[in-house]
C-alpha cells in the first residue's frame, strides 16, 4: 500500500517574486560592487546568487513534482530537484575559490571603497533579504523545503547587516583591510551552506536516509504497532529535496484485517514522519534468520 503526495502549489508566487527581486538585487549590487571598488558587496552578490539558485532549486522541484509520471520514469522527474541542488553546489565551491583568491591580493594591496555606495547597496539588500524571508514565513512551519528557503534568506539579512557596519567602520577608520576580510567572511559562510547542500544532495543521490526522518524512531514506531510480530526490509529514501519514500516487509499471524491495518498504519506514518510514499508488503509468519515462513 502507498500514499503519494504531490507537490504544493501554494508557496509559487512566493517563489517567483523572490527570485525575480533578488535577481535584480544581484546584478545592482554586483554593478556597484565593482564601481565602489568593494569586494565586499561582490562576494555578497555572489552570495545573493546562491540564493536565487537555491530558490530555483526549489520552485523547480516544486513544478516537477506535479509532473505526471510515465512507463519510462514511474517516480516521474522528482530527483531532478537532487540533480539541480549538487549541480549549485559544485558551482558555488568553484565561485567561493574565486573570491578567496581576489580577497588575499586585496589584502595584500588594499584600496580605497566608496563607503556610501556600500552602505546604501547593503541596506537595499536587508529590505529585500527580510522581505523574501516575509514570503515564506507563513508556510515555513509544514513544509521542509519552504523552511529551508526561509533560514537560508534570514541568515543573508544578516550578512547585509554586517557589510553596513564594516562599511561604516571603513568611513570612520580608513581600515581599508576590513572590506576584503569582509569578502572572507562572507567567502566561509557561503561554503559553511554550501558544503552542506553538497553533503545533503550526495546522501540523497545515493539513497541515503534524509535528515528529516529518524530511521530508529520510524522502525520502533512500526515494531510497537499491534499486531506486528516483526518487520524486516526496511528503506528509507529521498525521492525528491521535498518528499521521502518509505518500503517494509511486515510479518503478522493473520491477514483477516489487513486493509484496515494497512490504512491505519499507512496514516500513523504519514501523520507522524515527513514520509509520503508508502509502501508496505505483508507476510504471514515469523522472521527466522532473515526468512519468511510464508509470503502473502
Amino acid at each position: 500500500m502507498h500514499e503519494h503526495e504531490s507537490a504544493p502549489t501554494n508557496i509559487k508566487r512566493a517563489f517567483k517574486l523572490g527570485i525575480l527581486i533578488n535577481l535584480i538585487f544581484v546584478v545592482i549590487e554586483t554593478v556597484f560592487g565593482f564601481s565602489a571598488n568593494a569586494l565586499s558587496l561582490i562576494a555578497d552578490a555572489g552570495h545573493n546568487l546562491s540564493d536565487v539558485l537555491g530558490l530555483v532549486v526549489s520552485w523547480v522541484a516544486v513544478l516537477l513534482s506535479s509532473r505526471p509520471r510515465t512507463s519510462a520514469r514511474t517516480y516521474g522527474y522528482k530527483r531532478s530537484s537532487i540533480l539541480a541542488a549538487l549541480f549549485n553546489a559544485i558551482f558555488l565551491l568553484v565561485a567561493i575559490g574565486g573570491i578567496l583568491v581576489e580577497a588575499i591580493q586585496r589584502l595584500q594591496h588594499t584600496q580605497p571603497v566608496a563607503e556610501n555606495k556600500v552602505i546604501v547597496v547593503a541596506l537595499i539588500g536587508i529590505l529585500i533579504n527580510g522581505f523574501t524571508a516575509y514570503l515564506f514565513m507563513k508556510d515555513q512551519h509544514h513544509d521542509l523545503n519552504v523552511k529551508g528557503a526561509f533560514l537560508h534568506m534570514a541568515a543573508d539579512t544578516l550578512v547585509s547587516v554586517g557589510v553596513v557596519l564594516a562599511a561604516i567602520v571603513v568611513k570612520f577608520t580608513h581600515w581599508f583591510w576590513l572590506d576584503p576580510v569582509i569578502s572572507l567572511i562572507i567567502a566561509v559562510i557561503i561554503f559553511m551552506g554550501t558544503w552542506g547542500l553538497l553533503r545533503d544532495a550526495v546522501n540523497l543521490s545515493l539513497d541515503a536516509v534524509p535528515k528529516a526522518v529518524d530511521y530508529d524512531e520510524v522502525k520502533q514506531f512500526i515494531e510497537a504497532t499491534p499486531g506486528v510480530l516483526a518487520i524486516h526490509d526496511l528503506h528509507i529514501w529521498g525521492l525528491s529535496t521535498t518528499e521521502n519514500a518509505l518500503t517494509v516487509h511486515i510479518c503478522r499471524q493473520t491477514l483477516a484485517d489487513n486493509n484496515q491495518f494497512l490504512e491505519h498504519l499507512d496514516h500513523e506514518l504519514t501523520k507522524n514522519f515527513a514520509l509520503s510514499h508508502i509502501t508496505i508488503q505483508v507476510e504471514l509468519g515469523e522472521i527466522k534468520n532473515e526468512s519468511v515462513k510464508h509470503s502473502i
